[in-house]
């Protein structure tokens, strides 16, 4: 699928979410006001800025009735760590990734990103019309959470190293920041892998706590200054063709909006998915072309070191699904829904 048609196939709601922006009654409810945690600093580009980008449509469509306060990482809870306190009612919203909340279910990874998985077009069909949405709230409700998709990036980088890969066997020992499903893929080739917020490392990288990293799009990359430690930036992003970003919310703070607000927050959603999407795919080239010339080397996976890759991330789904009774649900679904999905995608699409 190329970037072009899977920007049209998100950036279809446009002209709907700001026609219904427009249709909402803004007074229907009395001032709600909710403290939403960011994951991302807002000075991170693309993924940071959406919570507050967010926060102030809300705003502004609701007239001032729902405001809704974003805080940096750390100000209310660590960067990643804000599913309990959600879940509890301390904070009413966290912005993240279903990714950040394996430790409470490892099901979650399959909502964030899957290795050699779908592209953004293919992950928002499942997730909205093939069950996906329904399967992810199904299990956040057990914890009084509900999540909404509210961010999308196209395909990440593989990694950024400090030496460079001549053979798989040089990823053995190494130190690497990496996330979800796709940790476990390269523990299989020696990596000791650990999950670090975003703001966390750069300072790791530099201290050589860390060999390399694996955090997102290369611009993103580039605003946390990994290009000036590692001068290795590998492709494709093998493990994460397509990122979801989550609005995780307190289910009884959820459930107390009127019909009117929690459609303000579906469409705000939906816009800041579509600005995330589009800003991601616009932003590499420029970013790309600076790194180079800052001595950063643009490096690929062979064909058989991406079937590698391929060949362990089957021996991790098999022991995911078969240790998780979750894991084995949502992959089912995912499954069954990418075999018809080729049925469109590999007739339509161009190779």
């Amino acid at each position: 699928m190329t970037s072009r048609t899977t920007g049209k196939i998100i950036a279809g709601i446009t002209l709907a979410t700001f026609t219904a922006l427009a249709a909402l009654p803004a007074q229907a409810q009395d001032r709600v006001r909710w403290r939403m945690h960011s994951s991302y600093p807002e000075a991170m580009p693309v993924a940071g800025a959406t919570s507050y980008h967010l926060g102030k449509t809300i705003d502004t469509i609701s007239d001032g009735s729902f405001d809704i306060r974003v805080f940096e990482p750390g100000a209310l809870v660590a960067g990643t760590q804000y599913y309990d306190a959600v879940s509890n009612g301390s904070i009413d919203a966290a912005y993240g990734s279903p990714a950040f909340n394996t430790g409470k279910n490892s099901a979650y990874a399959f909502f964030a990103a899957v290795p050699f998985g779908p592209g953004a077009g293919e992950m928002m069909a499942w997730l909205r019309y093939g069950g996906g949405l329904e399967l992810a709230n199904e299990l956040y409700a057990q914890d009084n959470l509900y999540m909404l998709p509210c961010g999308i990036l196209p395909p990440e980088t593989a990694g950024w190293f400090r030496k460079e890969i001549k053979t798989l066997d040089d990823l053995k020992g190494l130190k690497m920041r990496f996330l979800g499903l796709g940790a476990k893929v390269m523990e299989k080739f020696g990596v000791s892998t650990q999950l670090l917020a975003p703001g966390e490392i750069y300072q790791a990288l530099e201290l050589g706590t860390l060999d390399a990293a694996e955090q997102s799009i290369p611009a993103v990359d580039r605003g946390l200054g990994f290009y000036q430690i590692a001068k290795y930036n590998y492709f494709p992003g093998w493990h994460q063709q397509s990122t979801v970003q989550e609005l995780l919310i307190n289910l009884d703070s959820w459930n107390k909006l009127d019909e009117s607000k929690q459609t303000m927050v579906r469409l705000a959603c939906d816009q800041a998915l579509m600005q995330q999407f589009a800003e991601g795919e616009a932003a590499e080239f420029d970013v790309m072309q600076q790194n180079q010339e800052d001595g950063v080397q643009t490096m690929t996976w062979t064909d058989d070191q991406l079937s590698a890759f391929n060949a362990a991330w089957q021996e991790v789904i098999t022991d995911e699904t078969a240790s998780n009774p979750d894991s084995q649900r949502v992959w089912d679904s995912l499954t069954a829904f990418r075999e018809n999905y080729k049925i469109w995608g590999d007739t339509a699409y161009l190779k």
